[in-house]
Order: C-alpha cells, then sequence, then structure tokens
C-alpha cells in the first residue's frame, strides 16, 4: 500500500540539506532526519551533513535502501556527502552542481550560514533557499535582517520564532513564505510503557541499572546539554532545596538524574557543583547518566522518570520537553522561548496565545493560564545581554527557589494524588499528538511539505543581476517600534 501523497522518485522535487549528519543524536539530527524519513515518499534528499572533525569526510553515501525500509516506500532517494563544520562556498557550489537541486534548505543558527548568505543571489538565481529557523528570544533581532531577507521561506519552529520572523522583516515579510511548523515527535517511538507494554520488561531491567536496584518514589530527570544558558547548576541548587524541606526518610526515596556529560568547557564541571552543594550526604541522590543512547533507550530513560525540568535562560525550543510529554510527563520549565508553545498559555478567550510585535513573549506573565501537564517557571530576573555576533538577547533568569516550589507541586501530586498525576500525564501525551499543538512528527512532516510545496509554487529566480539604490535611511537602521519593558 503506498503512502498517502507518494511520488514516484524521478517525478520529485530534490532537496539539498544543511545540517548535522542526519545519522547523529543532536537535535539538529534528530529534527532533520524526521523530516527526511517522514517526506521521502515526496522529496529526494541530499545532505551535506556536518560535524567537528568528520571521519567520514569526502565521502558521498547512499542512505537509499535504509531509507527505504524505514520509510516503507520501495524507492527512497537519500544521500549524503560528511563534511567537518557545514561545509563552505566551494563545497556547496560543487555539490550544487553536481545534484541539481530543486531547493537548497539549512536548518540552525544563522551565525553559522554567514558563508552561505554571502551567496544567496547566485543560489536563488536557480533555486529558492528555505530555512527551518528559531530564535531564542526578544528584543527583535533586526541584526538577523539580512539573513531572513536572504531565503524564500521560513519555516519558524516556535510561535515566537513566527512573529520574531515578521517583526524584524517588515514589509518584506509579505514576499517571502513564512509558517509555523514546530518540532514533531514521532509518537511510535516515545510513548508511556505500561504493564501491558511489551517494553514493561525491559523498563524494569533499565531502572535496576540506572538506580543501582534502589527503589524511588519521586525522580526527576535533566536531559541536555551541560551548557552555560542551561542554567544546570541552578536546577541542582533547586534540588537540594526541594530535598531540605522534606524529611529525611521521605528524602532518601527521591532522585535526581542528570542525563549529561557532567563536565564540559562550554558549561561547568558539575561534579564540583554537586560536591559543594551535597557533601557525602546520601538524602541527594544525584545520578549522572552520560551513555548514548537510542531512540528505544531514550523513550527508557523519560519512562523512568515522574517530571522533567529545563530551565534555560535561552532555549528556542527545548526538545526534551517534547519528548517526555509524549512519554506521558510533566514538564517544568522557563516561561522562555520555545518552551511556552510546550506549556500552552491561554489568553483571555481560552485560545492558545498568539504573538503580535506588541506581545512578543509571555516571559513577563502576561498569561498564566496553562496545560495542566506544564509547570511553568516566570523569570524572576530578565537581563540584557550580548555578543559581537549576538549584540543584545534578553536571559531569562528562572530562580532556584521557585524551581524547588514546583518541583516540590509535582512531587506533591504523584506522592499523594496518583489519580491526578494519571490524569496529568494522559493529557501531555493527549495535547502534544493532537492536531493543535503539530508536535507529533506526523503533523510536523505535513506542515513542512505544506511550507515546501507553497515556496514551489510561488518562487521567483532572481535575475542574473540586481541593483540597488542607496539612500539616505530616515530612521537607525535597526530600529523597530516595540514595548522593551513590558
Amino acid at each position: 500500500m503506498e503512502k498517502k501523497g507518494y511520488i514516484p522518485k524521478d517525478q520529485r522535487k530534490k532537496i539539498l540539506l544543511l545540517c548535522d549528519d542526519i545519522r547523529m543524536h543532536s537535535g539538529i539530527s534528530t529534527m532533520a532526519r524526521e523530516l527526511v524519513v517522514g517526506t521521502a515518499h515526496v522529496f529526494n534528499w541530499v545532505n551535506i551533513g556536518g560535524a567537528i572533525q568528520h571521519s567520514e569526510a569526502g565521502k558521498r553515501l547512499d542512505l537509499s535502501e535504509d531509507s527505504s525500509k524505514i520509510t516503507g516506500i520501495k524507492d527512497a532517494s537519500v544521500f549524503l556527502y560528511p563534511t567537518n563544520g557545514y561545509g563552505d562556498q566551494s563545497l556547496v557550489t560543487q555539490i550544487m552542481n553536481i545534484e541539481k537541486p530543486d531547493a537548497l534548505m539549512i536548518f540552525t543558527d544563522p551565525r553559522y550560514w554567514v558563508w552561505l548568505f554571502q551567496m544567496e543571489h547566485e543560489i536563488r538565481i536557480k533555486t529558492p533557499i528555505i530555512y527551518l529557523n528559531i530564535w531564542d528570544d526578544l528584543p527583535y533581532p533586526m541584526y538577523n535582517k539580512s539573513f531572513y531577507e536572504s531565503c524564500d521561506a521560513l519555516l519558524a519552529i516556535s510561535k515566537q520564532t513566527e512573529n520574531i520572523n515578521k517583526v524584524v522583516l517588515g514589509e518584506l515579510s509579505k514576499d517571502k513564505v513564512i509558517k509555523y511548523v514546530p518540532h514533531g515527535i514521532n509518537e511510535d517511538h516515545f510513548f508511556p510503557i505500561t504493564t501491558d507494554k511489551p517494553e514493561y520488561l525491559s523498563l524494569q531491567e533499565f531502572k535496576k541499572r540506572l538506580f543501582n536496584n534502589k527503589q524511588y518514589d519521586f525522580t526527576l530527570l535533566y536531559n541536555a546539554r551541560n551548557i552555560r544558558r542551561k542554567s544546570v547548576p541552578d536546577l541542582m541548587l533547586a534540588w537540594k532545596m526541594f530535598v531540605d524541606e522534606l524529611p529525611e526518610d521521605k528524602a532518601k526515596k527521591t532522585a535526581f538524574v542528570l542525563h549529561t556529560q557532567a563536565i564540559d568547557e562550554n558549561g561547568t564541571d558539575l561534579i564540583a557543583v554537586k560536591e559543594m552543594l551535597f557533601g557525602n550526604h546520601d538524602k541527594y541522590n544525584i545520578i549522572f547518566s552520560n551513555q548514548k543512547l537510542e531512540v528505544n533507550g531514550m523513550n527508557l530513560l523519560y519512562n523512568s522518570a515522574d517530571a522533567i525540568a529545563l530551565i534555560s535562560s535561552n532555549e528556542g525550543w527545548g526538545l526534551s520537553l517534547t519528548e517526555a510529554m509524549m512519554c506521558g510527563k510533566p514538564i517544568i520549565a522557563t516561561v522562555t522561548g520555545g518552551m511556552q508553545d510546550q506549556m500552552r498559555f491561554e489568553d483571555e478567550n481560552g485560545e492558545w496565545i498568539k504573538f503580535t510585535e506588541e506581545f512578543g513573549s509571555n516571559h513577563k506573565g502576561k498569561f498564566k493560564k496553562h496545560g495542566k501537564w506544564a509547570f511553568p517557571i516566570f523569570p524572576s530576573n530578565v537581563s540584557l545581554i550580548g555578543s559581537v555576533p549576538t549584540p543584545y538577547i534578553y536571559d531569562d533568569r528562572a530562580q532556584p527557589e521557585d524551581v524547588a516550589t514546583e518541583i516540590q507541586k509535582i512531587y506533591t501530586i504523584k506522592t499523594n494524588s496518583p489519580a491526578e498525576y494519571n490524569e496529568i500525564a494522559q493529557e501531555a501525551r493527549k495535547w502534544v499528538i493532537s492536531d493543535e499543538s503539530m508536535m507529533s512528527a506526523r503533523l510536523m512532516c505535513k506542515n513542512f511539505i505544506d511550507g515546501v510545496n507553497e515556496t514551489f509554487t510561488k518562487w521567483t529566480p532572481r535575475e542574473l543581476f540586481s541593483f540597488t539604490k542607496v539612500e539616505q535611511l530616515d530612521q537607525p537602521k535597526h530600529y523597530v517600534k516595540h514595548p522593551i519593558s513590558k
């Protein structure tokens, strides 16, 4: 039985995808792989797959047979060019001449693609540029305007990003395809493991290994990188505050799993943080886990926990939250970036909030009502920070005391009201696979196909040459009319 919307290989459009190697395990790789697999019946794919010092750089790998097995179609066409970093102008020109793609697509932070945007005119004479993009926070990044202008389609991963694309481009947005395409998780890969599931015995064995044969009444999970903006030490401090409020016998029945690299130059030494905060006391039960897990192993990890926390001060999306919700787990998260989408804040009419130029983020707490599965942390401090490539961006800091309070709430529900906890778990799973959220892999791929097809329909090749009249601006180039302090 052919997949709905199937197009024979020789009639498909070909997309050249620049991002992480789709075989790897980064968030970029994971989502790119879901898109390739989920749309291989409609598009042919070529991936310039980046990695640091890629061991297979310079090769051309045919992934078509494996992709056909995964997708269930007979003629998937997926090729991979491994490369160091994300490539360069020479490599892209060479591969475009060889592969002759119908579109070029990029995915991840625009600062990685400055060299590509510098050749956008050359590319857009032949093919449109599609950017699956995200931006972490306000103020509106006017320094990204030229990057957005260089693209024909901006597929925005978060509601906030969609609004940012429109506001930053201003009048130019009418000439672009701008569409909300949130990250989508495969509901067959991540799911609640109940006693009737064949994976139940594997889960019990996994928990024995993870918890060293100990039984806990409540477990919290952190699953993300150990980098500064993830605020992992603050989360560990919040755990201490939570545990210190429990009677010692109950405290010993709780555990905090950090699935991350304990020491990372981009973050800190979490072993030292642990020693400073907890000493040798056995009531805190900090468990570090850094084993690379395949998809089924990650499903077991999420199912081993009672809740997940991610209190980043900047976060474009927060993929571990979506995966955890697919497994029926409540989430604790800072109200910032794309994590807001996953908490489903409601406006005064009971509708899922929409962002506008005047209301570009809910981090100041304009709307408080949210999904039952969400335990939000409104930032206690919003600082304006920056760097030379990124001159300004808000840093939304969660106060550890507030995080400890939300941990306590879930703990109380889990230990005192199992029926209420189960209802929350079911609501998390129900909403994240719903048509409204669009956060399943199935709907992400549908939205992506729609966005790409719209791009092909509207795209007009650029002229070989263009002329720009240079005039004095009436106002500063990077000025935008929007409230900063509200």
